[in-house]
């Protein structure tokens, strides 16, 4: 049935083929697009792998060591906002744009009638995040954006909508989102910066300050602040673009910029004071830092007092472009243990052949297969929401897909952001003293990762986020059906005992959501970490049931032994942490799980009755 990937053939994660080793990112892409979809893209895919393990890691690299530099001065002392970048960077943002990162999620690729599905866009930001998590910053904000002026603006700013969807290097501009003000944080509603309409020259314009600004320079950034007598709170918030360049001299695209004989002069550039550089512990390819609105000129975006709704429709895809890029750090993990474990030897064995190590990968793989398992699952459900809002449609199936979302979306973000922490920190232990150093990319690894919890929401706002979704939306009732739904169709006998579990534990959490809703709130707050921990892992456990019954089905068992592994891991109590149990799985299921062997379906059955 095939031997599947030998590891021990490559010297490191690098100079490989992205796509084309992640058979996981592969089979999930396929489940999240129709099968079309994924067979015309698929070539496009493989020259994105391609392109991201060589050139675009190659550049990553360098960039890490030499980032960004912000020079907000000229030497006569006038305000310039220049941010100086490494010229490899400006090569991986030419080839990863033009390659349609943005673009294909928004307009038809050539070749297309319509654009591909957000899945899509997920995707490739999980590849271009094998090599470089700091660039999947300004690219996410980038779509976040395009969403934004696609959903709310009435036209007035299509030139920029253009900018952003441009697969053009020299016509596209980046996005940014200015969202954070240091008394605020995660309370959006504290917000401080004002807009006054100035109806002399027609524009709005904007005076505060901003905390945490990352790609501080894009030419289209959006940004939050109250308008005259609007009420307080996330209420009487609206949103506005703030142009990098002059508004009075039209949209600045990268070509524009470049054009200029050295960097735009200050009066080309917009009435804002770039402050300094966060000097940060990773994701150093993207600049951080803080800005100063002083009358600055400003587009409003859509209605007035609009803008919290704005940005919360924004942040489903920002936290799924977060989750992917957590899959990204942790794809790239993997991998390089998975190289090193194959190659490294200890005690005249590789070290992939000690049982310790090959319950590390086993558990690893199993934890990315997850995590991957589920935000594509999310991906998928956001494709097909903004397909119907783009074609018109509406129905109360779609209102059931927002609600899930609602509840799905923070927590992809919540369990994957840690869970790329944990696997890069093991990853770099894998390595050894090496992984400490600079010189080798788990370092870094584990650098950009530790950003992934905090941006677009920390750990505990996720969670009172989900748990909002379940109080107010009902979120748990389209949440019910489908996991119900997974259940039902698992009906393979070397699956049993595992779904047994899982309806167990979909039961006990059913019970769960009952009793909080009739707590008092600090109670049901205490609670929803613990809560949200448990959707993800009864809702993955599901999905990944009914991978493996679709994989049995098609004569292979690795999946009912991925699945198996997970709620074992995650759901299933064992007597003396399993020590007592003679659990052997990951010895035996090491080369399936790990280097991706398919499995015969009737080797899974037999492993269940043994273990009987």
């Amino acid at each position: 049935m095939g031997t599947g990937i030998d590891y021990g053939e490559f010297d490191e994660g690098r100079y490989v083929n992205y796509w084309n080793l992640d058979h996981t990112l592969q089979r999930e892409l396929r489940r999240a697009s129709e099968t079309e979809t994924v067979e015309w893209d698929e070539p496009r895919l493989a020259e994105f792998g391609e392109l991201i393990g060589h050139t675009v890691a190659d550049n990553a690299d360098y960039i890490d060591d030499h980032g960004p530099e912000l020079e907000t001065y000229d030497r006569y002392g006038d305000v310039q906002n220049v941010v100086r970048y490494p010229a490899e960077q400006r090569e991986n943002d030419e080839l990863v744009y033009e390659a349609g990162i943005v673009a294909d999620a928004f307009e038809a690729p050539p070749g297309r009638d319509e654009p591909l599905p957000f899945s899509h866009y997920l995707a490739r930001l999980h590849l271009l995040c094998y090599a470089d998590a700091g660039f999947g910053c300004p690219v996410a904000m980038t779509a976040g954006a395009a969403l934004v002026l696609e959903r709310f603006d009435d036209g007035e700013l299509a030139d920029y909508y253009r900018g952003l969807v441009s697969r053009d290097y020299d016509d596209l501009i980046e996005g940014a989102m200015f969202l954070t003000e240091e008394q605020g944080g995660s309370d959006v509603g504290a917000n401080e910066t004002t807009a006054r309409y100035d109806e002399t020259a027609d524009c709005w314009r904007l005076t505060g300050e901003k905390w945490f600004c990352s790609n501080i320079d894009a030419e289209g950034t959006l940004a939050l602040a109250r308008t005259a007598d609007a009420p307080a709170g996330t209420d009487g918030l609206s949103m506005f673009l703030v142009p990098h360049g002059d508004p009075d001299g039209g949209v600045m695209t990268k070509g524009d910029r470049h054009d200029f004989d050295g960097e735009p002069p200050g009066d080309a550039v917009n009435d804002q004071l770039y402050r300094r550089l966060k000097d940060k512990l990773g994701t150093i390819s993207v600049p951080t830092g803080e800005v100063e609105f002083e009358e600055t000129e400003a587009f409003l975006v859509g209605q007035e007092e609009a803008g919290f709704k704005q940005m919360t429709e924004m942040l489903n895809l920002e936290r799924l472009s977060n989750a992917a890029a957590s899959c990204g750090i942790m794809g790239r993990s993997l991998l390089e243990s998975k190289v090193q474990a194959a190659t490294r030897e200890a005690f005249g064995r590789t070290i992939d052949e000690f049982p310790l190590m090959r319950e590390d990968l086993v558990d690893m793989t199993v934890d990315y297969e997850a995590a991957t398992a589920y935000v594509y699952e999310a991906g998928r459900l956001f494709s097909e929401r903004e397909r119907a809002r783009r074609n018109g449609d509406s129905s109360d199936e779609l209102d059931d897909t927002y609600r899930l979302l609602r509840l799905l979306v923070p927590i992809a973000k919540l369990r994957t952001g840690r869970m790329a922490v944990d696997t890069a920190s093991y990853a770099m232990e894998i390595q050894g003293g090496n992984g400490y150093v600079d010189d080798f990319v788990t370092n870094r690894l584990l650098r950009d990762a530790q950003v992934l919890p905090i941006w677009e929401g920390t750990e505990n706002i996720l969670s009172l986020d989900a748990l909002r979704a379940l109080e107010r939306e009902d979120a748990h009732e389209p949440f019910a059906r489908v996991v119900e739904e997974r259940l039902e169709a698992v009906a393979h006998p070397a699956l049993a005992d595992a779904a047994d579990t899982v309806a167990d534990e979909y039961e006990e959490l059913t019970g769960a959501l009952i009793a909080l809703a009739g707590e008092d709130t600090e109670y049901a707050q205490l609670s929803a970490k613990r809560l949200a921990h448990y959707v993800f892992e009864v809702f993955t456990a599901a999905l990944l049931l009914d991978e493996a019954q679709t994989g049995l089905e098609n004569g292979d068992g690795r999946m009912a032994m991925v699945a198996r592994r997970f709620v074992s891991t995650t759901l299933a109590d064992r007597e003396a942490r399993g020590i007592t149990g003679g659990d052997r799985f990951a010895l035996e299921a090491f080369e399936p799980i790990v280097h991706h062997a398919p499995v015969d379906p009737e080797t899974v059955s037999e492993a269940i009755a043994a273990d009987d």
